[in-house]
């Protein structure tokens, strides 16, 4: 057979550039190919806010915390849930990839120029007890440059790549079809569209110029999930959380549309646990979008109360920034797809964050002047300012009825009613008078506060939430947001895809979301957060060695 290449690349988000940069870093000649332009090389990773789950790194050690690759296990497996048949290859990829968390991930990273926020953040704290869902101790590691930090080492080495001749992009080459000879994965093909000049992750035209065949010795699906599909994901939305959302916003681009998953299905392999998925329930509408139905995700501090659309405060331990799957599975329960948080103006200057490079000027432009103000400003980060000012789902009021008058607008359902919502407020706020408490969530703040990081930059000093000096009052409208895919392709830990049959699929590999994120699902029904980059970090790495050598 003659080949254009040892090995093609489908998807050029950070699983394939970190598989291609391995492959031609071996000698390897490879093929990159990618329906989007070149503009959106990297993928879904610029967008994101930078953060790696690492195991007993130099950062926790200098914090006073105290972490294991034994603690972390514990926790993984307490989120994982793994209960079937199908998790058997997505426990060896967990249990891997935490071996890569606490072993040589920061230092493979760092060589290549990566660098780390001092502050580790504590995300996914759960709250039930020490064998169930969460995080133990602080371990969300975030990128000194966010997203856009963390592709560059593989953006650089892909174009060194492309330099000596070892690699190729085909940017708007959309696959349409893998080319199996019995059984054994030789090539695409698909179409050539037309040249485009959207902007990074703005919807591209779908008109085709041409057609193309490629073949070579391996083919590695990298091509990403299904959040900006919400057809898809509704199709695979789990009964378990009820019936799906009627109305969602999308924490991806348009082209996050999953269709290499059912053409590389179509074509024999093996996609698993299909129906589990990670999308969060703090989403904010984009008073700015860049694509259809842009949503950004809030990342929360632990003090501001969650009340469900009726006005019923969520049951510990679904506070803020603990349990995103338990948390929409309670949202969901109620009949409707949005929640609220009350909160006052102190709290959202210490506790918001917004999820993305892009609303983090000051990390992602690696500014250390900008990130010590959001230590000092009087006001919360700019790019939170900016959305309490000019975004629909906030509501800013200087007492409780205005507030709860306004929420009853803003959705349109009038569901709320003041006196409810006034004595669950007051009821909390009587539990500040005390340093021991009853209330959970005042307890979680308070355990908060005694992590330095916490106490530093992300949690609030407890307060009457109706206590006017820390006003004004601030209500936040939550939408779903759609982002992650957790069940993929069947994979072994090469890479290598199996088949319905159950057999190995020859010269086929998968890696990134598209395998979820290692082995069909390795985070089983939750994350630990930070978990998703790495697992793209870390299948794509393993994908990409083993198919240098399986060319060989």
């Amino acid at each position: 057979m003659t080949t254009d290449a040892d090995v093609i690349v489908i998807g050029a988000g950070l699983a394939g550039l970190v598989a291609a940069t391995e492959i031609a870093d071996a000698g390897r000649k490879v093929i990159v190919l990618d329906q989007e332009g070149e503009q959106n090389c990297g993928g879904q990773a610029f967008w994101s806010f930078g953060g790696l789950f690492l195991v007993d790194s130099p950062e926790q050690r200098r914090l006073g915390i105290r972490d294991s690759y034994d603690l972390a296990l514990q926790d993984w497996l307490g989120a994982a849930g793994f209960d079937r048949d199908e998790d058997l290859w997505p426990r060896r990829w967990a249990e891997a990839y935490l071996a890569f968390a606490a072993g040589e991930k920061r230092s493979w990273l760092r060589a290549m120029g990566h660098r780390i926020f001092p502050v580790v953040g504590w995300a996914e704290r759960g709250g039930y007890d020490a064998m169930s869902h969460g995080n133990s101790v602080p371990r969300f590691h975030v990128t000194w440059g966010t997203g856009p930090g963390l592709i560059e080492p593989f953006v650089h080495r892909a174009y060194a790549a492309l330099a000596a001749g070892r690699l190729t992009f085909k940017f708007r080459h959309r696959v349409d079809s893998l080319i199996v000879t019995n059984g054994v994965v030789e090539g695409v093909s698909g179409a050539v569209l037309e040249p485009t000049q959207a902007e990074r992750g703005a919807s591209s035209s779908r008109t085709v110029v041409d057609d193309f065949t490629l073949r070579a010795q391996a083919v590695i699906v990298a091509s990403g999930g299904i959040g900006g599909n919400h057809e898809l994901v509704r199709q695979n939305w789990p009964q378990r959380l009820g019936t799906p959302p009627r109305r969602m916003i999308s924490g991806v681009p348009q082209h996050v549309d999953g269709r290499m998953l059912g053409i590389t299905e179509a074509a024999g392999a093996r996609l698993i646990n299909r129906d589990r998925m990670w999308h969060y329930v703090e989403g904010l509408q984009n008073f700015a979008p860049i694509w259809p139905r842009h949503g950004i995700r809030i990342l929360p501090g632990p003090s501001s109360m969650w009340f469900d659309a009726t006005g019923k405060r969520l049951p510990a331990p679904l506070f803020p920034g603990s349990d995103t799957l338990g948390q929409l599975h309670a949202i969901m329960a109620t009949g409707y797809d949005y929640s609220w948080f009350v909160l006052t103006q102190a709290i959202i200057k210490k506790e918001f964050a917004l999820s993305g490079s892009e609303q983090n000027p000051d990390l992602t432009g690696k500014s250390w002047l900008m990130t010590a103000r959001r230590a000092t400003n009087k006001g919360a980060p700019a790019p939170v300012e900016a959305f309490k000012q000019n975004g629909a789902d906030f509501v800013v009021r200087d007492n409780l009825p205005d507030l709860v008058a306004a929420m009853n607008a803003l959705s349109g359902d009038n569901l709320l009613r003041l006196d409810d919502l006034r004595s669950q407020i007051e009821a909390r706020d009587r539990e500040i008078d005390n340093a021991f408490v009853k209330d959970a969530q005042v307890m979680n703040i308070h355990n908060a506060r005694r992590y330095i990081g916490d106490r530093l930059i992300r949690t609030a000093k407890p307060h009457k939430i109706l206590d006017p000096a820390y006003g004004p009052l601030i209500a936040v409208r939550l939408n779903i947001l759609t982002r992650k895919t957790l069940g993929g392709f069947e994979t072994d830990l090469d890479g290598r895809v199996f088949g319905t049959g159950g057999a190995i699929m020859p010269g086929l590999y998968a890696a990134g979301e598209a395998a979820g994120f290692g082995g069909g699902g390795m985070h089983g029904y939750r994350s630990l957060e930070g978990t998703f980059l790495g697992g793209c970090l870390f299948s794509g790495r393993n994908a990409g060695r083993a198919a240098a050598k399986a060319v060989a």
